[in-house]
């Protein structure tokens, strides 16, 4: 191996080691790339071997860091992360648990039944994990314990449908990912729609498949009331406000009306009165969602920045071609080297946050997939579901521990470890329905833009 070689793997292997510390992965993201940026120019200068990173090549990151501040479509940002913890203060979720428990009550399982739609209802309007995983928590994991659910399942039907908001659009990642490697986000939008309900139907097939095979885990209701018309209507009005507000953004977005920045505002200005209609709109609360906002976008375009130094110096470094000789070198077909890059990502599930992945990781295989022939929308997706399992999979799982930080004390770390094994399981079995049957992903896009 060469001297860059070597160098590559130290800056990854020192990145994730930093990573453990507690230090913000911003600041570890940029201090690393100013350390081996020190090391290459020290090998350059007194060194035997010329590594090919200087002062200009460095400088480079100035016009990369003000071409991402610059670009437009990030503006969706902060607009989806309002909209979303707008849409949280607003009590839509409350009422339509309290609606949905009514309706599917007398069915085994109704209650968990009732939490995967609110949390697929709240994954196309928030995209929040922490607000969505926290609130189906507070909202429905007493009221499950109290009917005699397991621990386990209960824990793990929570974390896993908290975590659809990462997939289903409008998907701050997805924005994310198009930004990252030139891809149209409204495409990403509609390839994401069918993946992101075939998840939320698994889990709904698995509850029902449980209540079945293991009674005991999910208690029949005792003093349920019957569904009646009106519960129904109720169940209707309660949907029907927060799904023409996802209508509306979505649907500007697919039928080419409006950009995603342009939709980002409508919905955060229909969140907004969404909350006043709910009479939960304050000064406090105005200044809480806005408060929230900034600091979440500001995590994030410091990732960006952070991310954009990290990548540069690894490209000097020559690291996207040893991942590219790498893969290309396994002497597998190029199906085989896909599923190479998947199994990768979700190894590295296990130690990285999905933002971490999206802004290192994708921009490095992205090239790569399209040399090999495939459909770029179909892969992004196929690496959306994958990351799903990072918050999922533990020792870096956010999902579990933002459960565990409102649970009943009875609910151990153990608890929930066990809970969402099976949903890992639901989420690798759906990523292979997708990677087999790929017109999930392409449909919609080719049918809506004529492709």
């Amino acid at each position: 191996m060469e001297v860059n070689e070597y160098l590559v793997i130290a800056m990854f292997s020192t990145f994730v080691l930093l990573l453990f510390t507690g230090f913000p992965v911003a600041w570890v993201l940029a201090g690393v790339s100013i350390i081996f940026s020190v090391i290459a120019m020290a090998f350059d200068t007194w060194g035997d071997t010329w590594i090919g990173i200087d002062w200009q090549y460095v400088s480079i990151v100035i016009p990369r860091i003000w071409d991402t501040m610059n670009n437009w479509v990030l503006v969706a940002l902060p607009m989806f992360i309002y909209m979303g913890l707008m849409l949280d203060r607003s009590g839509m979720a409350e009422s339509l648990m309290v609606n949905l428990v009514k309706l599917f009550g007398k069915v085994r399982g109704g209650l968990a039944i009732s939490v995967i739609f609110v949390g697929l209802l709240l994954a196309a309007s928030t995209g929040i994990i922490g607000a969505a995983v926290v609130l189906l928590t507070v909202l429905s994991m007493p009221l499950m314990l109290k009917q005699g659910y397991n621990k386990s399942l209960v824990s793990g039907t929570i974390c896993a449908t908290g975590t659809l908001g990462i997939l289903i659009p409008p998907s701050i990642m997805l924005v994310m990912m198009g930004d990252r490697i030139g891809v149209s986000v409204g495409d990403l939008f509609l390839g994401a729609l069918f993946p992101g309900l075939l998840l939320a139907a698994l889990y709904v097939l698995y509850i029902l498949i449980v209540g079945f095979i293991l009674p005991s885990k999910l208690p029949a209701p005792k003093d349920s009331e019957a569904v009646s018309l009106v519960v129904i209507l109720k169940v209707f009005k309660a949907i029907l406000a927060p799904a023409g507000l996802i209508l509306l953004v979505l649907g500007s977005i697919f039928f080419g009306i409006a950009t995603p920045t342009e939709a980002s505002g409508v919905g955060a200005a229909g969140a907004t009165l969404l909350a006043w209609w709910h009479k939960n709109l304050s000064r406090k609360v105005m200044f809480e969602v806005c408060e929230a906002t900034c600091k979440t976008t500001a995590f994030i375009f410091a990732l960006f920045v952070g991310a954009s130094a990290f990548s540069l110096v690894l490209r000097g470094l020559g690291g996207d071609e040893l991942i590219s000789g790498a893969l290309l070198g396994l002497n597998l077909s190029p199906t085989g080297i896909i599923i190479a890059i998947l199994f990768g990502v979700f190894l590295l599930g296990f130690f990285l946050d999905w933002i971490e992945i999206t802004l290192i990781i994708l921009p490095l295989v992205a090239p790569i997939v399209s040399t090999l022939g495939f459909d770029l929308i179909w892969f992004t997706v196929l690496f959306s579901v994958c990351l799903q399992t990072s918050f999922l999979t533990p020792p870096v799982g956010f999902a579990l521990f933002y459960m565990k930080g409102v649970t009943p004390p009875e609910i151990s770390i153990g608890d929930i470890y066990r809970g969402v094994v099976p949903f890992v399981i639901l989420q690798v079995i759906a990523l292979i329905v997708i990677f087999n049957f790929q017109q999930l992903v392409t449909w919609l896009p080719s049918v809506t833009y004529g492709y």
